[in-house]
């Protein structure tokens, strides 16, 4: 898979084999590895006043889409999107 940037769509398949459309809206590189914050483009282009899913995956050496396996794990990258919005809010 070539390097995925934002703002780039690309389908999911979820535990149920549903495909879902997702936007990455955020990347951010951590200890070397790339994880980005995507959300549901139906979400996204609804345009309304409610909070949206925001969902991190992370991107494994092959530049495939994995799922983030511990709470740990989670944690820091939630942390670094944290600050990444911050930055951006500044």
């Amino acid at each position: 898979m070539e390097e995925i940037t934002v703002g780039e769509i690309f389908t999911i398949v979820d535990e149920s084999e549903e495909e879902n459309s997702v936007e990455v809206l955020a990347k951010v590189t951590l200890e070397g590895t790339n994880y980005v914050a995507v959300s549901f483009v139906d979400d996204i282009q609804e345009q309304t006043e409610e909070d949206i899913d925001i969902f991190f995956l992370k991107i494994d050496e092959d530049g495939d889409i994995a799922a983030i396996e511990s709470d740990e794990e989670f944690e820091k990258v939630s942390e670094a999107f944290d600050a990444l919005l911050d930055e951006e809010a500044d």
